[in-house]
């Protein structure tokens, strides 16, 4: 059984529209869609697997922990989450990203096999409203569909499913050169469904976006490749329609235990926003600067 972790056992991936946080042991316990400050369809950040989760990493025991990965890193300079396991039967990746945005919101999973031969599960338990709605889950031209209100999310992947106890599983084992993908896409419930993923593809394209968008970085003293990691993860805080920049991408969580402070970071906050241009500014990145500026002052045009 997974419990929440510490918020350092993090990850962040996102499309500069919303961000998932993704566990050291494979599990996404946060992703709001389909903007940082919609509902959470996965909020076992804040709760228990019973507000949503989404697992992915080797098999193990139903009353057994989930194992950590053994290591896990960007891949280069970009927003691309690479996680890997060493277990008794071999070595296997996982890859995790968000594609910037030109259609449906979609979190992709690629499984990976490295070497030996891993047994898997994905366990997908998509809970709406912070865990509030259980959704309406069925087949629908092959493809999987939650749905619930005006939201529906749609799971596609190659590899055999089946439902449990509320919950999305796949079973499946990986060899060497062997990969796997899963795909949740967000559309409005009325609308026509989204199209079929490309998983590779995207991940591609999601490749050469942050490596095209590190090449402006003018900033070349100490320490660059953590300045560039930290450039990074400020630009996913961009809501890109628009240029504002949320101060974080969670709710709800306690500056301290069982402290008070708790607010919600989904939102512009000036001073935040203000730090986060200047350091924008001071390594090459005008145009955010520039977008941010036209976002102040639409938000406090009129009678305020």
């Amino acid at each position: 059984m997974h419990v929440a972790g510490r918020i350092e056992d993090y990850a962040l991936i996102g499309d500069m529209q919303t961000a998932a946080l993704v566990c050291r042991d494979g599990t996404v316990d946060w992703l709001c869609l389909p903007r940082f400050d919609s509902h959470a369809i996965f909020a076992g950040l804040l709760g228990t697997e019973e507000h949503g989760f989404w697992r992915l990493g080797p098999a193990h025991a139903d009353d057994a922990e989930p194992p950590a990965a053994t290591r896990r890193h960007y891949r280069g300079d970009s927003l691309i989450l690479e996680s890997e396991w060493d277990t008794p039967r071999g070595t296997v990746r996982v890859t995790d990203f968000m594609p910037p945005r030109e259609g449906a919101p979609q979190l992709i999973r690629i499984v990976e096999g490295v070497s030996g031969r891993v047994p898997m599960r994905s366990t997908l338990r998509m809970r709406f409203s912070y865990g509030r709605v259980v959704p309406w889950v069925h087949r629908h031209e092959g493809r999987t569909i939650a749905v619930a209100g005006p939201d529906s999310v749609w799971f596609d992947t190659t590899a055999d499913t089946y439902g449990e106890e509320l919950t999305t599983y796949s079973d499946f084992t990986v060899a060497p050169g062997d990969r796997v993908a899963f795909t949740i896409s967000w559309e409005p419930s009325h609308k026509q469904p989204p199209a079929l993923p490309e998983p590779e593809q995207s991940l591609e394209a999601t490749e050469d976006f942050w490596r095209e968008w590190v090449e402006h970085c003018t900033y070349h003293g100490p320490y660059r490749e953590a300045v560039i990691r930290s450039l990074i993860t400020l630009k996913a805080l961009t809501y890109a329609p628009t240029g504002g920049i949320v101060a974080a991408p969670t709710t709800s969580l306690p500056e301290d235990i069982g402290g008070v402070r708790n607010w919600d970071y989904r939102y512009t906050w000036l001073r935040d926003a203000a730090i986060t241009l200047s350091s924008l500014l001071r390594t090459g990145y005008r145009e955010e600067a520039r977008v941010w500026r036209e976002w102040l002052l639409r938000a406090v045009a009129g009678d305020p």
